[in-house]
């Protein structure tokens, strides 16, 4: 057995109810006296009342997240941190909050605490992302991973149902790719397979549509996904994700949703142990029907159709993931592949 790994240095606390206690702490271990805090506009209440212990250390709030990151969101928050002087970011949100404190932390180098409300699992990972000229850019830079992360169910407890599995469906994405991306190894194979594990069990779940104890299996499955994406890296499905969403402005944890059973039956005959883990992982006999029902007991959007995704872009659709070629995969991708894809998903 020969390969490598990087342990990226993220604190991650677990604990339900522990937020606002635990966000005052996680600042001051970091030393921070001069915090930005991070949201969206519709969630600026709540994320002002969990950093309250925060005191007159919290100097101010940028709630101007937009999903995608454009780069204007990311400058004007910039523009506020240096303002203000910040030395440091919590964030409290879902993956536009997490991504948007890293736009602002890739180029002003503050640490960042964050509190993600739904199940993306970026926030263990130093990847970021903008989107310019309706195109979407990624990268990979440690200066924007988390320092610490609060990971508390209670405040997923009232995540409208649809976005929670959309967010769900998002972080299993992360887990399937990372085990076939070229940085695939045994650890990330064996996190991916317990974060698949877990997120299936909480969606499958009985009783309320996610109670405390499905959406703390929902949250430690979503942070192996991030742990499994930050080490193995993106591949073939996250590339296409990435370019049609920042072309095409579409949500982004539902078009991971939609894309994935497709880039999945691509791969299938080229990826043999991937589909095999996969398979295991949700329970199933195969990997592409395991996934199929796991879709249909949840009610999970399939179709780019449903997304709003007008079937007259298409081909350009195709022009601009084929851009990206090429790109590292099991089975080598070409301009048909991705066209065989996407009119699949659409």
């Amino acid at each position: 057995m020969r390969f490598s790994i990087d342990s990226l240095p993220t604190r991650a606390r677990f604990g339900a109810g522990i937020a606002a206690t635990a966000i005052a702490e996680e600042v001051d271990r970091a030393g921070l006296r001069r915090v930005l805090l991070v949201c969206s506009g519709r969630e600026r209440p709540r994320a002002e009342r969990l950093t309250r212990e925060l005191g007159d250390r919290l100097v101010g709030t940028f709630d101007q997240v937009r999903q995608h990151v454009p780069l204007e969101v990311a400058e004007a928050g910039r523009a506020l941190a240096a303002q203000l002087d910040a030395d440091g970011i919590v964030s409290i949100g879902g993956g536009s909050a997490t991504g948007t404190a890293k736009a602002i932390a890739l180029t002003l180098r503050l640490p960042i605490v964050a509190v993600p409300i739904s199940y993306a699992g970026s926030e263990v990972t130093p990847i970021w992302g903008l989107t310019t000229a309706a195109r979407k850019e990624t990268g990979y830079d440690r200066g924007v991973l988390p320092t610490a992360v609060v990971y508390d169910p209670d405040l997923l407890a009232e995540l409208p149902h649809e976005v929670a599995v959309a967010s769900a469906l998002n972080a299993i994405a992360h887990c399937v790719e990372a085990f076939w991306t070229p940085d695939s190894n045994p650890v990330t194979a064996s996190m991916a397979s317990d974060g698949l594990r877990s997120l299936s069990r909480g969606l499958r779940g009985s009783g309320d549509p996610f109670d405390s104890a499905r959406r703390e299996s929902l949250l430690y499955g979503s942070f192996l996904a991030g742990l499994s994406f930050a080490a193995a890296g993106s591949g073939l499905h996250h590339k296409i994700c990435h370019a049609l969403g920042g072309a095409f402005d579409l949500p982004h944890a539902e078009l991971h949703g939609v894309i994935l059973p497709h880039v999945l039956e691509f791969n299938l005959h080229d990826a043999p142990d991937a589909a095999a883990r996969v398979a295991q992982a949700l329970g199933a006999t195969d990997a592409v029907s395991g996934l199929d029902e796991l879709y249909d007991s949840i009610g999970a959007t399939r179709t780019l159709r449903a997304l709003g995704f007008d079937e007259k872009e298409l081909e350009y659709a195709i022009d601009v993931v084929t851009a990206k070629l090429p790109i590292a995969n099991p089975r080598p991708v070409s301009r048909s592949g991705i066209a065989t894809i996407l009119g699949a998903a659409l």
